[in-house]
């Protein structure tokens, strides 16, 4: 009888008490060609039949929609790990966990830096006292820098202070 083939990669099986004198050689050939396939000399094609696919015993599956979403990616790991030309640590990459809604969306809902059109109650730090800056003043830094600002009448008499000075009224 006449040695035979595998089915799928061709590998010689030699036949018992025939060709004794070249079993070696025949063995050695097809460990060559295990290497061959196994360090990608040479090229496979699975069988990728579905739910064959396991680890561990548990099947792998995966829907349409994440098969696509894998499809015609070439890129490396350091590519995939860069937003926008920007590489992100697995940290930053973490804060985008949870995510429900456009991120784009969330942004725009703040106020700008310039002219800002703020609602609600806002609040700032306050001034220490004596602070002559730009910076804005809160409520309470010119409650203290200017403690007899407010206007009152007494009687026929109107009484105020403006800039450190007192002002009398009377009619």
């Amino acid at each position: 009888m006449a040695d035979t083939t595998t089915t799928t990669y061709s590998l010689t099986k030699p036949e018992v008490g025939a060709s004794e004198s070249s079993w070696g050689t025949k063995i050695n050939t097809n460990l060559d060609s295990l290497d061959d396939l196994l360090d990608g000399t040479t090229a496979i094609t699975p069988n990728l039949t579905a739910g064959s696919w396991k680890i561990s015993g548990v099947a792998v599956t995966s829907t349409a929609a994440e098969l696509n979403a894998l499809d015609g990616i070439t890129s490396t790991v350091a590519e995939l790990n860069k937003l926008d030309g920007v590489t992100a640590t697995t940290a930053e990459l973490n804060y985008m966990d949870g995510v429900t809604s456009n991120v784009q969306t969330q942004i725009n809902t703040k106020a700008n830096l310039a002219s800002p059109s703020l609602t609600g109650t806002p609040t700032a730090p306050t001034a220490s006292s004596g602070t002559n800056t730009t910076q804005v003043a809160t409520t309470a830094f010119v409650e203290t820098a200017t403690p007899f600002a407010t206007q009152s009448t007494k009687g026929m008499a109107k009484i105020w202070t403006s800039g450190g000075n007192l002002y009398i009224q009377t009619s």
